[in-house]
């Protein structure tokens, strides 16, 4: 009997797995779409940003499903949803990582923390730059629970679940409110795993 249930478990998880691999591997084409639109953009600007880390961000935020692909909105405008279009908003995009990897090199930080920065704004290289030069999910945390959360009304530290496979490995899957994500570097560097990973199959 319970030989059974435990086969059928094993069944079930693996066919979660199969669903979740192959909505995974959409994605990702769905996001790789978005390359000559990249190139583009990064040429006529005279930007030498990693296309694949675009991308990578491109998946991290939107996974290609928003007119503002990069979110960039906000530091574009200082306002959500202001930009309405693919190229805008990977032109603000680009742009805004571009200046992040300068100013964490001339801080001499790691290019993570200008990855971080894009979602916690680039205030976050300097801290970094005070704090060992190097982003860790530890200084994401603190920095987020010390500085992000309270300039935005979370003064209390409350927090919340996020439940996804790079926040349960690296820290149990807890947000501050109003705190960014401390995760966001990391989840970058997955999702640019999957992006090379899947534009070679």
């Amino acid at each position: 009997m319970f030989k059974k249930i435990r086969r059928l478990i094993y069944i079930l998880l693996l066919l979660l797995l199969i669903y979740k691999g192959i909505t995974v591997y959409r994605a990702v084409k769905n996001v790789l779409a978005y390359r000559p639109l990249v190139e583009q953009v990064l040429d006529e600007d005279d930007n030498d940003t990693n296309e694949d880390l675009v991308l990578a961000v491109i998946y991290t935020e939107t996974k290609g499903q928003s007119e503002d692909v990069m979110q960039s909105s906000e530091s574009s405008t200082g306002t959500t949803e202001s930009i309405s279009d693919n190229r805008s908003s990977i032109k603000q995009g680009t742009k805004v990582l571009a200046e992040n990897l300068e100013k964490a090199q001339a801080a001499d930080t790691d290019s993570w923390t200008a990855i971080q920065a894009y979602n916690y704004g680039s205030s976050y290289i300097p801290y970094v730059s005070k704090h060992g030069g190097k982003n860790t999910i530890d200084l994401a945390r603190k920095y987020s629970r010390d500085v992000v959360a309270p300039s935005l009304g979370n003064k209390s530290g409350r927090t919340y679940h996020y439940y996804n496979i790079v926040s349960i490995l690296y820290g149990g899957g807890k947000l501050y409110v109003d705190g960014g994500n401390i995760y966001y570097a990391k989840q970058v560097q997955f999702n640019l795993f999957l992006i090379r990973l899947v534009d070679r199959l």
